[in-house]
């Protein structure tokens, strides 16, 4: 029987080890908190990804590796490919952590991108407004996610706040400083590649974010074929450029009928959530064929969906569990402020059907806010 190893233990890892159940496949997981949700599916090993006494259990137990997050050190998966075959490689996982290397990438395949520039010091982040512009976004080149590590500056009277609040982590981790996109919308492309360089994609979604963090995700998104096309084009650059073997998300910005890429994520994706119950086959599922070779599975929707994170807190199942289409995910977390908790799916065979079961749960739960904008897009799938 086939185990596969996974780094880090959030819910991305527990989902894919649920859905390789019925592959018949055995997971372990690797991470440094002893009570990360995937260990209630999984067993674990609980130590610091730079410790090579624990990555060495861990790759005595597995047959192949990948990950569940991308701040995973890139160091550490190249010592485990000396040892098992890890896909994602770690080269497509050290350019999707630093923000500069993917921009740069993202320039050279020719796929749009908001102006950007790297800052190393106070005086270069003047320099860099003054080219650019602003409202510019400064941002640290490594570990940030869901608006983490992010400065505003809408003037460049903001740059001492910006230097303040990020300056003192740029020898660490690094500084870019980013245009700011003033967007209509946020899209992602959620796409997976084989071993055998086989290339498939979901529907294009729409999301819309809360802070920085995921609140809602509409696939398919309502664009035009030749949009959509656009962007599954980018995407498949960038993963034949990398020799990419998984599952990934390309988040995108279309503004004036225009994309601009934003980041990859080297990782099944929290827009792609809603591929477990509106789609042939899921994004986890086939993450997993993509890193064992196995055939990918067909990714047509079924349906339309839409996916809702629980953020902080879980809310009561019972208004989604009583929609005909309703799918509920706990992901076994305690509570906690900022933290994604728990999503749920709702699916429809028509746009019109899930907008009204959304309406039913938004209210339910009192969540009118949350799911607003989501039924606005759907009015404009029957326009």
């Amino acid at each position: 029987m086939t185990t596969v190893g996974i780094l880090g233990g959030g819910q991305l890892a527990r989902m894919l080890a649920l859905s390789g159940a019925p592959l018949g496949l055995r997971f372990l997981v690797m991470d440094t908190a002893g009570d990360a949700c995937a260990g209630q599916c999984a067993p674990m090993v609980v130590g610091d990804y730079r410790d090579q006494a624990a990555l060495a259990e861990f790759a005595s137990r597995i047959d192949v590796a990948t990950f569940d997050f991308e701040n995973v050190p890139a160091e550490s998966a190249r010592w485990l490919t000396e040892r098992v075959p890890v896909f994602p490689s770690p080269r497509a996982l050290a350019t999707a952590q630093d923000r500069l290397a993917e921009k740069t990438l993202f320039r050279e395949l020719g796929i749009p991108v908001p102006q950007f520039a790297a800052i190393d010091s106070r005086a270069g982040l003047d320099a860099a407004i003054a080219n650019i512009g602003a409202p510019a976004v400064l941002k640290t080149r490594r570990l940030g996610y869901d608006g983490k590590g992010q400065f505003r500056i809408r003037t460049p009277g903001d740059a001492d706040a910006a230097w303040a609040a990020l300056g003192p982590q740029a020898p660490a981790v690094g500084l870019i400083l980013e245009a700011f996109v003033p967007f209509q919308r946020e899209l992602s492309v959620v796409a997976v590649r084989g071993r055998d360089g086989g290339f498939r994609s979901w529907p294009l979604t729409e999301n819309w974010h809360v802070d920085g963090v995921l609140s809602a995700s509409l696939a398919p998104a309502a664009v035009t074929p030749a949009l959509a096309a656009a962007a599954i084009a980018h995407a498949r650059k960038l993963a034949e450029a990398l020799d990419y073997v998984g599952v990934f998300a390309l988040e995108l910005f279309c503004k004036d009928g225009q994309l601009l890429a934003n980041e990859l994520a080297p990782r099944v994706h929290n827009s792609g959530h809603w591929t477990i119950e509106g789609s042939e086959t899921s994004q986890f599922q086939n993450h997993l064929r993509a890193v064992l070779g196995l055939p990918l599975g067909d990714t047509r929707m079924v349906g339309t969906a839409c996916m809702l994170n629980w953020i902080g807190a879980m809310p009561d199942p019972a208004a989604v569990l009583c929609e005909p289409g309703g799918h509920w995910h706990d992901y076994g977390k305690s509570p906690r402020a900022g933290r994604k908790v728990g999503h749920a799916t709702l699916r429809a065979d028509a746009a019109v059907e899930l907008a009204q079961s959304l309406q039913r749960v938004g209210q339910a739960l009192e969540r009118q806010a949350q799911v607003a904008s989501v039924l606005e897009r759907l009015r404009a799938y029957d326009a």
